[in-house]
């Protein structure tokens, strides 16, 4: 009854949406009730707002999956399986985060010491659960990170653009 594409933007945004749902209500409940419920709701259509703008960075970060490979993440540990290459990276042990777009489709680097790069494709099935583990990567700024996928996507960043590095400790 929904077209394929509708269902797609449907569920790219869903967590956008829900937030609104709650905002929406929250807003609702401050306007038409009286008494400690409008504070209640209050703090309800903040935690809206707040899913809201979760929401948003995670649909920006989406790609349209069917590429290739499927990426696994559990409990730390990031698997891509491949057709021809594939791998397993502890978020513990990644030093670097960068962003390929010279390949196609562009693809994230996750470098570590003393073994080979991982590369995982943008579109591969599953590489939206990264967003919540490139997250996690301590001093990650998410709004660049949004960004710079919003540019390789548009393929407007004919470079490799570094996300994150890991801070070195030095002696002096």
């Amino acid at each position: 009854m929904i077209r394929p594409e509708a269902q797609g933007q449907i569920a790219r945004w869903r967590e956008a949406l829900l937030g609104v749902a709650v905002t929406a209500l929250g807003l609702w409940g401050v306007v038409a009730t009286h008494g400690y419920i409008p504070w209640l709701s209050g703090v309800l259509a903040l935690l809206g707002a707040a899913i809201t703008f979760a929401g948003i960075q995670r649909a920006r970060f989406r790609n349209d999956a069917g590429g290739v490979g499927v990426v696994k993440v559990d409990e730390g540990q990031i698997a891509y399986f491949g057709p021809f290459t594939g791998g397993a990276v502890a978020l513990t042990e990644i030093h670097r985060l960068t962003l390929e777009t010279a390949t196609n489709p562009p693809s994230w680097r996750l470098a570590q010491h003393g073994q080979p790069d991982l590369l995982i494709p943008l579109d591969a099935e599953g590489a939206d659960a990264l967003f919540d583990v490139f997250a996690a990567l301590p001093g990650l700024r998410t709004q660049k990170l949004v960004g710079e996928v919003q540019r390789a996507a548009a393929s407007e960043a004919p470079h490799p653009v570094v996300i994150w590095d890991r801070a070195r400790l030095r002696l002096h």
